[in-house]
């Protein structure tokens, strides 16, 4: 399985932060914004991800990742010249993806799946040739795309920001597709607002029954970082769960030592790399066994 990370957009709803850089470069506690979205898809074994963001952006996200091959992935960049929808990001990336399943996660939300990861996993697996996304039970419903459904279960309806709500499960920033979402994506017409929406490629395989609805849990924490408020709500929460555990989030190093993407020498060379910081710190604690 691939993964894209989509990291464009004006960023405005951050203005005047983002105006002389990329929101996902802005810091999130004590990494880069983009180190969550990016650990998420290595937390679910990714190893090959196309990101993909604006052209003043896409330098500075380069100089932070490289090649990925520092912590055994595979980054590659493509430039989004004008945001036209999250769905467009199948079309930009589509020899990318070729006929492989692949995973698109937003470049500004932020999962802690606190060990549900496997789960989830799993049930992506179980969905075979269907395309699976992730509702999160939320009080504020109307802001997001809404999923409905019946007693048992089954999703009946998927709605972009309604005025009456017919549930509190909000579509997280994380979908998982089958190989034919670039032809699906490539045939979308776009909105009225001139976009391929994702909750309208999301209709699509509903309508074929081949959407798959998974409630996140209780325990786990998704956070969009798109705005002021939530940016300094995402920071909080991490804070305060890393000196709560001492163990941190995101930390993409740890992550692929711990998936076995690099052995225990490649990461001291990462940390022979750093300069002298907590995150130093942090990472020799990981390599000495902590």
């Amino acid at each position: 399985m691939k993964g894209i990370l989509l990291a464009g957009g004006a960023s405005s709803r951050l203005y005047p932060a983002s105006k002389v850089t990329s929101k996902q470069l802005l810091p999130v506690y004590d990494k880069p914004m983009i180190y969550y979205p990016l650990s998420t898809l290595m937390l679910f074994g990714i190893r090959e991800v196309l990101i993909i963001s604006t052209p003043i952006d896409t330098p500075n996200i380069e100089m932070l990742l490289g090649d990925g091959s520092q912590i055994g992935m595979k980054i590659s960049y493509k430039i989004q010249h004008v945001p036209k929808g999250i769905a467009e990001a199948f079309t930009i990336g589509a020899d990318f993806i070729g006929n492989d399943e692949v995973c698109l996660i937003l470049g500004d939300n932020i999962f802690a799946f606190a060990g549900q990861e496997q789960d989830f996993m799993s049930a992506v697996a179980k969905a075979g040739n269907n395309a699976t996304v992730f509702g999160y039970h939320v009080h504020d419903p109307e802001r997001f795309g809404v999923v409905e459904f019946d007693d048992t279960g089954r999703v009946l309806s998927i709605e972009e920001k309604p005025k009456e709500p017919k549930s509190n499960y909000a579509v997280v920033g994380l979908y998982f597709y089958p190989g034919d979402v670039v032809a699906k994506a490539s045939g979308q017409k776009p909105s009225a607002r001139g976009e391929l929406e994702i909750t309208d490629l999301n209709k699509t395989y509903l309508a074929e029954n081949r959407l798959n609805v998974v409630k996140i849990r209780r325990g786990a924490a998704w956070l969009d970082a798109g705005t002021p408020d939530a940016l300094l709500e995402s920071a909080n929460y991490v804070a305060m769960m890393e000196k709560r555990q001492s163990l941190k989030l995101a930390c993409i190093e740890e992550i692929a030592y711990n998936k076995g993407f690099i052995d225990k020498a490649q990461l001291q060379k990462l940390i022979d790399e750093l300069k002298d910081c907590d995150y130093k710190k942090y990472l020799q604690f990981v390599h000495n066994g902590g």
